[in-house]
């Protein structure tokens, strides 16, 4: 079977590689259950995706189905777990041990499958010391750049307030973090060479809830 020369990075997008994350679950998923082989069409069927849209982005990377019998399940998710980087560990350090911070470090996708937490920073004296109920512990943010260094830290998530969350970027910049998932509601001015990914819940409810106000207007919206 021939393959494809790697994709330039520049031309596969953001929307591209969130498809890939979404069609790894689903293989997962089905070598969980013993499926050996999957056809596009059946995997748009299973899990409510677009089958012309898959063999799209899966062309991209190479070859990879054969025609009658579909995709092989096993290759196809190693496939994607090495195109997506996910073959390597990659060291996460949270910053914000409030209700939030605990919350990610005990979530299971957090701590699994390429990505380890090393452990959660904050500055108040009555959370350090402690652990998350996965045993992540609390340390001083003082410590910041030592715990970088040591554990050679690629990914920082802050998970501080609005006014903090600039600062504890820099920080995590100027310690050598190179990407950064914030979850403040704010927007962080950028560094060159520094990949800054925001989940922002609120924007989400706002969206819920223009749309349903043109539910309620009469006015017709595609779904996305």
């Amino acid at each position: 079977m021939t393959r494809r020369a790697a994709p330039d990075r520049d031309a596969v997008s953001e929307l591209t590689t969130g498809r890939l994350s979404v069609y790894l679950r689903c293989l997962m998923y089905l070598e969980t259950i013993g499926q050996k082989t999957v056809s596009s069409h059946e995997l748009a069927e299973r899990f409510h995706l677009n089958s012309a849209q898959i063999r799209k982005d899966l062309a991209c990377f190479g070859e990879f189905g054969t025609r009658g019998v579909g995709y092989n399940v096993e290759k196809l998710k190693e496939t994607l777990v090495r195109t997506l980087g996910l073959d390597r560990v990659r060291n996460v350090l949270i910053v914000g041990a409030g209700n939030l911070g605990m919350a990610l470090a005990d979530y299971r996708g957090f701590n699994s499958n390429g990505f380890n937490i090393v452990g959660m920073l904050d500055i108040d004296p009555e959370k350090v010391g402690r652990t998350s109920r996965s045993g992540v512990s609390v340390l001083p943010f003082d410590r910041l750049n030592d715990i970088v260094r040591t554990n050679a830290v690629e990914i920082g998530i802050v998970a501080v307030n609005a006014e903090s969350a600039q600062s504890v970027h820099d920080a995590l910049v100027a310690a050598g973090v190179v990407a950064v998932l914030n979850f403040a509601p704010v927007q962080i001015r950028l560094r060159r060479g520094v990949k800054v990914r925001s989940v922002d819940l609120r924007i989400n409810l706002e969206s819920l809830a223009y749309y349903l106000k043109n539910v309620e207007d009469g006015v017709g919206e595609e779904e996305d």
